[in-house]
Formats: C-alpha cells, sequence, structure tokens
C-alpha cells in the first residue's frame, strides 16, 4: 500500500530544524506494511501545501501531512485544508476538553490561542493528541445513500489525507497509537520485512561483483540495496508479501547464501555497530582493551566509550600525537622512529605492545597515518595508515592505503581498526 508524505515548514527548508520526522515515520509505515513513495517537503504556504495536497491525492491512497497546526498565525495548515476539502471550522468539544485536561495537568492557564486549536474542519474526524494541543485530522470521502463517494471540488480521487502536528513527540505518540493501527484495520497490507547485513573492509564495487550471480537468483519479492558509508557497506534485503512469517523465512535464507559467500566481511546485522559487537565479544572472553591513537585523535576511544557499559572491558587510552609522547609514554624506540618514521608498521606495533604493558591490557589497537589533507610524501602518500592489533598471543599488523579526506580517513581507519579487533576475539 503506497503512501506519500507532506511535512510543512519553512525551518525544514531553510535548514533551520532536519526533517527527523519523516525519517522515523517512513520506518514505521514500512514495518506496518506502507511503502514511502514520496516525501514532499513545502514551506508555510498557502497555495504550495495546497498544490503538493492535490497532487499527492492523485498518485496514492494514503498521504500523511505534518506540521503547521500550532497556535500561532504562521501555522497555516488547517485553513488550507479548509480550502482544499471545502470545510469550515467548527468548535469541537473533543479537542477542547482535550486542551484542558493538558493544560490543568500542567498547571497551565488557558489562554484564547490554544482554545482556537479545538477548531476543526467540520468534514474531518479528529485524531486524539495524548501530548499536546493540537488534534489530528482525518479527511475521507463520504458517501451517498447509494455508497457513491462524495468529494469537495478540489478533493482528489479517494485518498485519504491524515493531518499531523510536526512537534516530533506528539506526532510520534499520534501515528504510533492511532493513525498505524486505523491504517492497518482499514487496509490490512501486506508485510514489509527490511534485514541489513552489515560488512566492512570491502567496497561497494567489489562486493557487487562478487555478489552478482547471488544477487540475479533473489525470488521476485526480494530486493537488495547497497547503502556504502565510510568504512562500511550495508547490505539491506527487502521482502513483500501477505504472509509476514514466509517473508521473514525467505528473507532469512538468502541471508544464509550472502553468508556463505562473504563470511569474512560480515560483522553484524541490522542496527549494531563494530563497536558494540567487539564489546560484547571483550565481555565474553572477561578481557580488556585499550588504544593508542595518532592519526584517528582519540576517535577509536570515543566509539568504544559510546557504548553504556564500556567502563567493564575499556581500560584507556592515549592519543600519542607527537613522537614525543610515542617515544617517553608508549616506549617506542628512538632508532624505529628515526629509521622508520612513525608511519610504519614497526612503530605501530611498538605503540600497541607499549600501551599493552603500560595500561596493563589484554587487547590494544594502535593507529598510526596520515590522516591529510596535507603532511604526505611520494613514499608515503596522504591516507596511508599502520593498524597493529596487540592480543595475548602476539602483534598483528596491518597495511591500508585510505583516501585524501581527513574526516573520512579518520572513521575508514577506527573501523577497520575495530573490525581486525572483532576477528581477533572471534
Amino acid at each position: 500500500m503506497k503512501t506519500e508524505l507532506i511535512n510543512i515548514g519553512n525551518e525544514l527548508l531553510i535548514g533551520q530544524v532536519v526533517n527527523t520526522n519523516a525519517a522515523w515515520m517512513a520506518e514505521q509505515l514500512n514495518m506496518a506494511g506502507f511503502s514511502v513513495v514520496r516525501i514532499t517537503v513545502v514551506p508555510d504556504h498557502h497555495d504550495d501545501i495546497l498544490q503538493a495536497l492535490g497532487e499527492a491525492g492523485k498518485r496514492v491512497p494514503i498521504v500523511l501531512i505534518t506540521g503547521g497546526l500550532g497556535p500561532t498565525k504562521d501555522d497555516i495548515t488547517k485553513k488550507a485544508l479548509c480550502e482544499f476539502f471545502d470545510a469550515k471550522l467548527v468548535f469541537s468539544d473533543e479537542a477542547y476538553q482535550n486542551i484542558i485536561r493538558l493544560f490543568g495537568s500542567r498547571g497551565y492557564p488557558m489562554t484564547e490561542s490554544n482554545r482556537q486549536q479545538a477548531y476543526i474542519p467540520d468534514n474531518c474526524i479528529p485524531v486524539p493528541n495524548d501530548h499536546g494541543t493540537a488534534p489530528g485530522m482525518w479527511f475521507e470521502g463520504q458517501r451517498t445513500a447509494d455508497g457513491r463517494r462524495q468529494h469537495a471540488i478540489r478533493y482528489p480521487q479517494s485518498a485519504i489525507y491524515i493531518s499531523m502536528p510536526g512537534v516530533p513527540f506528539e506526532l510520534k505518540a499520534m501515528m504510533s497509537d492511532h493513525v498505524i493501527p486505523r491504517l492497518k484495520e482499514k487496509f490490512h497490507p501486506g508485510a514489509i520485512l527490511h534485514r541489513t547485513v552489515m560488512t566492512q573492509g570491502i567496497g561497494e564495487s567489489f562486493l557487487s561483483d562478487i555478489l552478482e550471480p547471488w544477487e540475479t537468483t533473489l525470488p521476485e519479492n526480494i530486493t537488495l540495496a547497497y547503502l556504502p558509508q565510510p568504512g562500511i557497506v550495508r547490505l539491506r534485503l527487502t521482502g513483500t508479501g501477505d504472509d509476514e512469517n514466509r517473508v521473514a523465512e525467505t528473507v532469512d535464507a538468502e541471508i544464509r547464501k550472502l553468508e556463505a559467500l562473504i563470511p569474512e566481511h560480515i560483522f553484524g546485522y541490522d542496527d549494531e555497530t563494530l563497536e558494540e559487537i567487539t564489546g560484547r565479544l571483550l565481555e565474553a572472553k572477561n578481557a580488556t582493551l585499550a588504544t593508542a591513537e595518532s592519526c584517528t585523535g582519540g576517535y577509536i576511544a570515543h566509539l568504544i566509550t559510546s557504548v553504556p557499559g564500556s567502563s567493564r572491558y575499556f581500560k584507556g587510552s592515549v592519543v600519542a600525537y607527537s613522537n614525543e609522547i610515542k617515544e617517553h609514554t608508549l616506549g617506542v624506540l628512538p632508532e624505529s622512529l628515526a629509521r622508520y618514521g612513525a608511519v610504519s608498521e614497526t612503530v605501530v606495533a611498538e605503540m600497541a605492545i607499549g600501551a599493552q604493558s603500560r595500561l596493563n591490557a589484554d587487547y590494544v589497537i594502535a593507529v598510526s597515518g596520515i590522516a591529510g589533507p596535507d603532511g604526505g610524501t611520494k613514499e608515503k602518500p596522504v591516507g596511508t595508515t599502520w593498524i597493529a592489533v596487540a592480543t595475548p598471543e602476539g602483534v598483528f599488523t596491518q597495511y591500508t592505503q585510505l583516501g585524501d579526506h581527513r574526516e573520512r580517513n579518520i572513521r575508514r581507519a577506527a573501523l577497520q581498526a575495530l573490525n581486525m579487533l572483532r576477528k581477533e576475539l572471534v
């Protein structure tokens, strides 16, 4: 069942507010079996709103609208909806009682502006707002005695329009508690299931070459999308069908085939992160971890400590940006620095060993490289990076040549280092 989203607000178009509502709504609708085929953002302008409403209703049977329902003069969505549906505003005692309840629970005095929010178009079905003063509005064509659907002059086809507030916590509660349950009851949509396979250490084009024979034999109701980002490629499988259990079984079967093709590159699924997975593996081994970072500047430690409970296994970090700190704090030999340079296999291995000893950790990640945009040479261009992982069994190193973008290089080096550690822990 196709749907469209219309998000209203000047703040969204000038970049003042990030449109997180659209992403959340699309995710929730997909999980409920509704596919979002278009998202439109329009300003708080009467004609633009009317145009977006008319065009969307010609394409899909369900249109969801957010924004512009507040008590201030710049909130004009309700007036535009009245014109679009040839309606007039009427006082809703149900909406008014909700506003009284909300203000009473917070100890606020009722204002005339807020009382005006109890006026809604006379041909809509109010949708309760359990966390705010602006009710939602559900518009559906009325039927005559002989069953024919009546439309206003502007009302296109038989689309259902649902207008909701743009305040995220109000919208989320309204969607979850009222809108999606009503839509599911009315339309009985089929299942849409997304599963994401997380990969690291191989680029999108190389993955595509390996997976092409498998991809061309996917069942008709299964699609694959490549979603690359610095250091990671996500493989999203989407399954559709009437039977949710059967769709899930089909998707799982294809994932098992994928696991057999690229086992060394898969580190997790769906929303799992490398820092979460390595943390779980460390806890399972009752082992500790430390980092010795040069070019990543503490970013690996930041990722590790972003996981709740990481204090149970993370000992600490030395950000050894200068040769002085590498030598005097981590114990890197001065002759190693002089002969091989800071960005070298020898030095990064000595950094890992030094941190392992000085921080008394079972495992250590060490990184040294040239993040850029300058500092590179002909022998060691920007992006040259060495990674070492010290374990109770020894030190393992890896060379990688990243790109010329500083932030991406730091991110890629950190993820590659975490994945090296993960492979040693499994």
